[in-house]
């Protein structure tokens, strides 16, 4: 573990291009590896998570090759295999802590003929995968997963009822595809990774396989399906795809930059004093901006511009942020799927906003590399924030009262990269030195994160 000492600045100010967006990455190389024809991908991200991606679909017999590393990104050549090329592993696919590699290469193997062992780290060891086992089951996959019981106990006016009982799966699992039946699936739970494991298990189905979401998620797979000429239709929260339907890839296509990188930067630059900031070609997707409008709406100074030309693949753009005074606002349960991983650099911001902030709905940031409910509430109080968390059955929420300033402390990232940037931009803005004890873990999605950072602070 590598600790980090940050301290306070008084200035923020540059301009920056970020590597690639990881959820898009992800996406990129999974469907350039089913479809026919070579992908050339323009600045694919080196961070740990994307390749897991890359490795094990080499093990699954992709050929992919790579350029040498320029700030943080690579161009990757991905000659794919169509629907049903791939080849059966010699050994496990080894898929760290990449919750997004684990769940969408479960959705691809659904349809292969031979069966994979897929094994994860430590903390993706603890995360729930019934979500996505269950309608792949459904659609006739077999899949094995270690179990465990899971008690759900009941509120205070029902208490003299029985706890009820089920079960939860995890890692390791071992999948075989085989012929799949399409099926029509209401979503039980707000996630995007889930619903693009169905859409590409959907791929290889005899009919229309039909995903019905309550709350829209992230339309990534969505998108670049339609880039790779799949058989999908989006009719409001419903997507429609036909199976069996060859995959052609567009020759080229462009990672734009990460907007969950771009928020740790564009919160550092709301906060910190006399900061102005410009990100280049950030993704501008309308499912991963709504941190933008969150901050927008607690009166952050920010100005957006959108780049000509990528209509037909992911949306991309300019964002330039001022430094402003922020007021509280409430977000939404409805709002929560699409900033779900801006969340801990939004409560940043809320602890230093006039007034109550309330996050409604935020039970899906306990199922993260950590519950980082925990993680960003326990800390936040150390730098003294005003913080609490109201559970009930149906929901949790945070309560959030802003203070004039926050002061430095000795904080826990507990390995959960996105808490361990978090906590550095607030260190950036607070009152004395922040340490935080283990900062090594930003390498799963961000390992320039520090490089670029230093360069901004004037």
């Amino acid at each position: 573990m590598k600790s980090l000492l940050v301290k306070p600045v008084s200035c923020l100010e540059g301009r920056i291009a970020l590597s690639g967006d990881k959820s898009i990455a992800h996406r990129y190389l999974i469907i350039s590896a089913i479809s026919q024809g070579r992908t050339r991908i323009k600045n694919f991200p080196a961070n740990r998570d994307c390749l897991r991606t890359l490795a094990a679909f080499r093990k699954l017999g992709v050929k992919i090759a790579k350029s040498k590393l320029s700030k943080g990104s690579l161009e990757i050549i991905v000659s794919g295999k169509g629907l049903y090329g791939l080849s059966k592993p010699k050994s496990s696919l080894l898929v760290g802590d990449s919750g997004t590699t684990l769940r969408l290469v479960l959705g691809v193997l659904s349809g292969q003929d031979f069966a994979v062992k897929l094994t994860a780290g430590k903390s993706l060891n603890k995360r729930p995968m019934l979500r996505v086992t269950s309608p792949l089951r459904m659609m006739g996959a077999q899949i094995l997963c270690r179990r465990k019981p899971v008690t759900t106990y009941y509120p205070p006016k029902t208490k003299h009822l029985a706890p009820s009982f089920r079960f939860e799966e995890y890692s390791p699992i071992i999948i075989k595809g085989g012929r799949l039946v399409p099926i029509r699936y209401l979503m039980p739970v707000a996630s995007a990774q889930v619903k693009s494991a169905i859409l590409l298990a959907g791929l290889y189905a005899s009919g229309s396989t039909v995903v019905i979401e309550k709350i829209k998620t992230r339309d990534h797979t969505e998108r670049l399906l339609k880039v790779f000429k799949a058989a999908i239709k989006v009719l409001g929260n419903k997507v429609v795809i036909e199976g069996k339907h060859k995959l052609i890839s567009p020759g080229v296509v462009t990672v734009p930059g990460d907007v969950s990188s771009a928020s740790f930067f564009v919160v550092a630059a709301t906060i910190i004093p006399n900061a102005s900031l410009k990100i280049n070609h950030v993704s501008l997707n309308p499912s991963r901006i709504g941190f933008l409008k969150v901050l927008a709406r607690m009166g952050a100074d920010i100005t957006i511009k959108r780049d000509v030309g990528f209509d037909k693949q992911e949306p991309m753009g300019d964002i330039w942020i001022k430094s402003s005074r922020l007021k509280a606002t409430t977000v939404t349960r409805k709002e929560i799927p699409g900033l779900i991983d801006e969340l801990p650099i939004l409560m940043v911001a809320a602890c230093l906003a006039e007034g109550k902030t309330l996050l409604k709905g935020v039970g899906e940031l306990r199922f993260k590399e950590t519950d980082r409910i925990i993680s960003m509430t326990e800390n936040l109080k150390k730098m003294g924030a005003f913080i609490r968390v109201v559970k009930s059955k149906e929901s949790d929420d945070i309560v959030i009262q802003g203070v004039k300033e926050l002061k430095g402390a000795k904080v826990r990232s507990l390995g959960d990269h996105r808490t361990a940037m978090s906590l550095a931009v607030c260190g950036l803005s607070a009152k004395g030195k922040t340490l935080i004890d283990d900062f090594s873990c930003v390498s799963k999605s961000f390992p320039k994160f520090l490089v670029i950072l230093k360069d901004l602070i004037k």
